[in-house]
C-alpha cells in the first residue's frame, strides 16, 4: 500500500494547477522556469507510485486510492471522488509520462512568452490527471474542459501555419463533441434514476434496473457520437491533422498523446459497462466506420502525404481507427487491447512530434522531397525517429505490438472479414513510416538541404531534446518487454465484469 502521508491523486492533479497559478500570480521568470520542473515532475513521480504500489493498495469497488472529497454539491449528486482501477492507471501513468516529456520539451524550447506557455501547459496537465482519476462523471467532464482549453490559446498563439484557421476548427469540432458527450452523459444520469454522476453508484442502480434496450441504443449512440468526434473517428477527423500541423510541439504531445484519448476513455470506463446494449447494436456500424474509413482511407491519405508533420497527424488519426475496433469486438481482449494501444499509441505519438520538430529545427523544412541524408549529421536522431517508426508499425519489442496484436485476435471472433482489412494497415503504417525515415535520414541529401547546411551547420539532438525522447522511448521498450505491468491490474478490472460490460452477448 502506498506509504504517502496524503493522497497522491488529489496531488498529482493539484500540484501542476497550483505551479501555473504562481505563474499567473507575477512569479519572475527565472522562478517560473524552476518551478515548473517541479509542476510537471511530481505528476510523473506520483503517477509511478501509484502504479508500484496498485498490486498491494486496499480497493473498494474495484477501485484503489479511492477518495472522496464534499463540493457543496452533494444534492445534485455531484462529488469529488478519486480513485484508480484497472482501466484508468495505464491511462493516469501515461499522462505522467507524456506530460513530463513534454514540459520538459517545453521549458527548453525558448518559446516567446514562456511563462505563459508554461502555465497554459500545466494548466492542461494538472485536466489530464484529474480526467483518469475522476470516478465522478462530472468531474471527469469538467477536468477534460479544463485540459481542452488550453489547446486552442496554445494552438492560435503559438502555432505554426494555418494557426486561426486551425484554432477555429479545433474549437468548432471539439466543442460539438464535448456538448454532444455532455448531452449523453446527462441522459445517463436522467434515465438511471441514481440521482448521482458516481460512477460506482450508476453501476450498481443499473445491475440491479438495467436500461431499456432503445434507451441505451440512443445513449450510447450519442456518446459514441459525441466521443468519436473527440478522438477523430471519420468521417469527423478533418480537425485532427490541421490541429496537430500547426499546434506546438509540446501542445501536440499532449493532445495527440493523452487528451484524446478522453473519448475511448469514457467509452470503455462509462458506456461498456452501463449500456451494454447499446453497444450490441452500434458494434457492427462503428467497426465499418473505423476499418474502411479511419486505417483504410485515413491509412491511404497518410501515404500520399508530403509533409512531414501532417503524415504524423494523420497517422495518429489511423491508428484510432484500431482502437475503435477493439471496442466494436467487445470482449475482455478486445477491451484491454484497447487500453494497451491507447497507452502505446499515447507515448509513441509524442515521441514522433517531438522527433518531427527537431527534424524541422536542422532542415527548416516540413517537406518529404527536400530532405535526405540528415543521418549523417544528426545519427542520434535518426537512430530516435526509426525506432519511433517501428514502434508505430507495432513490432516486436515495443508497447504498440500488444496492443494491435490483442485487438487483431478479439476482432477475428467479431468479423474474419473487418480484421483482414485491418491488417492490411500495419502494411500501410510500414509504407508510409519507412518511407518517410528514409527520405528525411538517408540518401544523398536533397540541393534543398545541402543549401541548408551549408548556411546553418546541423548537430545532433541536444540533451534538452535527448533526455524526454529517451524518456518516451524507454516506456514504450518497458511495456513492451513487460506488459504485464500493466495488463495485471487490466484483467483484474475487466474480467469480474458481468458478461454484459465485455459485450459476450451477441
Amino acid at each position: 500500500m502506498s506509504t504517502l502521508p496524503f493522497d497522491p491523486l488529489l496531488a498529482a492533479i493539484f500540484a501542476p494547477l497550483a505551479v501555473a497559478l504562481a505563474i499567473a500570480c507575477g512569479l519572475p521568470k527565472r522562478f517560473s522556469v524552476k518551478l515548473a520542473y517541479v509542476g510537471f515532475g511530481l505528476p510523473l513521480l506520483l503517477a509511478l507510485h501509484v502504479w508500484f504500489y496498485y498490486g498491494t493498495a486496499a480497493q473498494t469497488h474495484g477501485y484503489a486510492f479511492l477518495t472522496s472529497y464534499s463540493t457543496g454539491l452533494d444534492g445534485l449528486g455531484i462529488g469529488l471522488k478519486l480513485g484508480l482501477n484497472g482501466i484508468s492507471l495505464p491511462l493516469f501513468v501515461l499522462a505522467g509520462i507524456v506530460g513530463f516529456a513534454a514540459g520538459l520539451y517545453a521549458i527548453q524550447s525558448g518559446a516567446e512568452r514562456l511563462k505563459i506557455y508554461l502555465m497554459l501547459l500545466l494548466v492542461m496537465q494538472g485536466g489530464l490527471m484529474g480526467v483518469f482519476a475522476s470516478v465522478d462523471i462530472f468531474f471527469f467532464y469538467f477536468f477534460h474542459e479544463l485540459a481542452l482549453i488550453p489547446t486552442f490559446i496554445m494552438v492560435g498563439i503559438w502555432g505554426g501555419r494555418d494557426r486561426n484557421y486551425a484554432a477555429m476548427k479545433l474549437t468548432i469540432y471539439l466543442t460539438l463533441g464535448a456538448m454532444l458527450s455532455l448531452i449523453g452523459l446527462i441522459a445517463l444520469y436522467v434515465k438511471s434514476g441514481a440521482h448521482s454522476f458516481d460512477l460506482i453508484e450508476l453501476r450498481r442502480v443499473i445491475a440491479a434496473q438495467p436500461l431499456e434496450v432503445t434507451v441505451q441504443h440512443n445513449i450510447f449512440g450519442l456518446l459514441a457520437l459525441g466521443f468519436g468526434i473527440l478522438v477523430s473517428l471519420w468521417p469527423l477527423h478533418t480537425w485532427a491533422p490541421l490541429g496537430y500541423g500547426a499546434a506546438p510541439s509540446s501542445a501536440a504531445m499532449l493532445h495527440a498523446g493523452v487528451l484524446k484519448k478522453f473519448g475511448l476513455y469514457g467509452l470503455i470506463q462509462i458506456a461498456l459497462p452501463l449500456l451494454p446494449a447499446g453497444l450490441i447494436q452500434w458494434s457492427h456500424p462503428l467497426a465499418w466506420l473505423a476499418v474502411v474509413g479511419n486505417v483504410l482511407v485515413i491509412g491511404f491519405v497518410t501515404i500520399a502525404q508530403r509533409d512531414l508533420k501532417q503524415m504524423v497527424g494523420y497517422s495518429s488519426v489511423m491508428h484510432m481507427g484500431y482502437a475503435f475496433l477493439g471496442i466494436a469486438a467487445g470482449s475482455t481482449l478486445g477491451v484491454g487491447g484497447v487500453v494497451l494501444l491507447m497507452v502505446a499509441h499515447g507515448l509513441s505519438v509524442a515521441l514522433m512530434f517531438l522527433l518531427t520538430t527537431s527534424v524541422y529545427h536542422r532542415t527548416h523544412t516540413f517537406a518529404l522531397d527536400e530532405m535526405g541524408g540528415l543521418a549523417q549529421k544528426a545519427p542520434v536522431l535518426s537512430a530516435l525517429f526509426v525506432a519511433a517508426t517501428f514502434a508505430g508499425i507495432g513490432l516486436p519489442g515495443f508497447a504498440n505490438f500488444w496492443g494491435e496484436l490483442t485487438i487483431f485476435v478479439a476482432l477475428w471472433k467479431f468479423s474474419p472479414l473487418i480484421t483482414i482489412l485491418a491488417v492490411a494497415g500495419v502494411v500501410i503504417s510500414a509504407v508510409y513510416g519507412l518511407r518517410a525515415a528514409a527520405r528525411v535520414f538517408f540518401g544523398p541529401a536533397t540541393p534543398e538541404f545541402a543549401k541548408i547546411a551549408a548556411e546553418h551547420p546541423v548537430s545532433d539532438l541536444r540533451w534538452s531534446e535527448r533526455l524526454p525522447a529517451l524518456i518516451l522511448l524507454a516506456a514504450l521498450m518497458f511495456i513492451g518487454f513487460w506488459p504485464k505491468s500493466l495488463s495485471t491490474a487490466l484483467d483484474a478490472t475487466l474480467t469480474p465484469a458481468p458478461a454484459a460490460q465485455v459485450g459476450a452477448v451477441k
